[in-house]
């Protein structure tokens, strides 16, 4: 068996790959890894457990809060909420221990466990490691240690972790939406109550789409990942933007008032100029992924703050930013974390803090966003090839070297194995998308040829 947990926890089809057996059990095997290294010493542990609205997440819920429980541990169960809103909350109430029950952008059958230690922080990887090494253990037979009588974890609904929330999000805004029009796209998901709601204290008028989820809704043909819907909602409703979230609400992307998509780099240039402006830029840096848009790059130098790259993965970008004190960071996607006010991507907090700096400046969208112009960029996935050889084929080495070569100052190439499929990814920026194409089209040929 492969590991269970990849680079956002551990995700499958609910109740085939990912069971109540599974959630239970790896949710023993986490209190007893965070209990040996030293996280309840001294104290009675409490854990946060939230979900998304998927029908699976109901069963899986009660899972994980039996195998918390049985465990010894304490569990404040604050139902549907977005995965920022559970990170938040455990640092927020002090709680050793958050778990937050979704796929994220994934289609509805999916589902998956995230884990936070304390404080609304990732697992590290060598904890995960060890909850799934003990989780394994438990499996083969390997007795474990169950309290009884007062020694069982209780249970309690937080009701009040919605307005704890939402509270938090009006607090950190540096300023009002007062007269600005909003589309929000909640993806039938996690934040279909929030982001309505924290929108609306903040002053702005609020249009919501795909906010009525039933539990089989969620991700579908809505939301971040199917921005026609919040385009043709801009639209029709003259609003002066509109916001799409994914399923748990930890990204966002963007559209202007004449329907134009602002993806992730363009939202990460215009907090970066808003927070340096306002003092808050530490380092005068802002942290993306390899995977950003040279354009994104390129409007950074141009700006005088200073771009840091790293591996493709929100919690890659997160760890570097935690590593040398940054504020900000993010992916093209829509993953943006802003530290000083979240300890993982937030879409909410993200959609909030890029209307707050509209009403600032009294700017549009679309001006705002022009700090930086998109390269064309062509993304295409090689299948079936050796994707270990993409560092060591002389072959590959000598067609990336040409293409770069033809590409010059004003495009890239970036080759990448995939982390989950046999597959290498070509992606190539390029002045016009004809040349993107072609660059691309021939690299991705020299790819099967070197490593097929």
């Amino acid at each position: 068996m492969g590991r269970l947990f990849g680079t956002d926890g551990v995700r499958g089809v609910a109740n085939a790959d990912l069971t109540a057996e599974l959630a239970l059990g790896l949710s023993v095997a986490a209190a007893h890894v965070l209990a040996e290294a030293g996280t309840f010493e001294g104290h009675r542990p409490t854990a946060v457990v939230g979900r998304d609205p998927r029908a699976s997440g109901e069963f899986l819920e009660s899972a994980v809060v039996a195998g918390l429980a049985s465990a010894g541990v304490d569990v404040l169960r604050v139902g549907v909420l977005p995965t920022p809103a559970v990170a938040y909350l455990t640092g927020a109430l002090g709680a050793d221990l958050g778990v937050m029950l979704s796929a994220s952008h994934n289609p509805m059958p999916d589902n998956g466990i995230k884990f936070f230690a304390r404080g609304g922080h990732k697992l590290a990887d060598e904890l995960e490691d060890r909850i799934e090494a003990l989780y394994t253990s438990h499996g083969a037979g390997e007795p474990w240690d169950r309290p009884t009588g007062g020694g069982v974890g209780r249970v309690r609904n937080y009701d009040e972790g919605f307005d704890n929330y939402v509270a938090h999000l009006i607090g950190v805004l540096p300023n009002r939406l007062d007269g600005l029009k909003v589309v929000l796209d909640e993806a039938n998901g996690a934040a279909a109550r929030v982001s309505p709601e924290a929108f609306a204290r903040a002053g702005a008028e609020v249009v919501t789409i795909a906010a009525d989820p039933d539990g089989l809704n969620i991700n579908d043909g809505c939301g971040s990942t199917h921005l026609s819907l919040v385009r043709d909602a801009v639209l029709e409703h003259g609003a002066d933007l509109g916001i799409a979230h994914d399923g748990d609400a930890d990204r966002c992307l963007a559209v202007d008032a004449e329907g134009n998509e602002v993806d992730g780099d363009q939202i990460l240039a215009v907090l970066a100029l808003g927070l340096r402006e306002q003092g808050h830029l530490r380092k005068n840096t802002v942290v993306a992924t390899v995977m950003s848009n040279l354009g994104f790059t390129l409007a950074m130098e141009r700006e005088g703050i200073e771009l840091v790259q790293t591996a493709v993965g929100d919690r890659y970008v997160l760890e570097e930013m935690k590593r040398e004190g940054f504020a900000l960071g993010g992916e093209q996607s829509g993953h943006v974390i802003i530290l000083d006010h979240a300890t993982t991507g937030d879409g909410t907090l993200t959609g909030l803090m890029l209307a707050a700096r509209i009403t600032a400046t009294g700017r549009g969208l679309r001006d705002l966003a022009s700090v930086m112009d998109r390269l064309p960029q062509v993304l295409v996935n090689v299948p079936d090839v050796d994707k270990s050889r993409v560092d060591s084929s002389a072959e590959l080495a000598a067609a990336v070297a040409d293409a770069e070569r033809e590409l010059g100052a004003t495009g890239r190439v970036l080759l990448r194995p995939s982390g989950t499929e046999p597959l290498v990814r070509v992606m190539v920026e390029a002045p016009d998308t004809e040349q993107a194409r072609s660059v691309a089209g021939r690299l991705a040929d020299a790819v099967k040829s070197a490593l097929g």
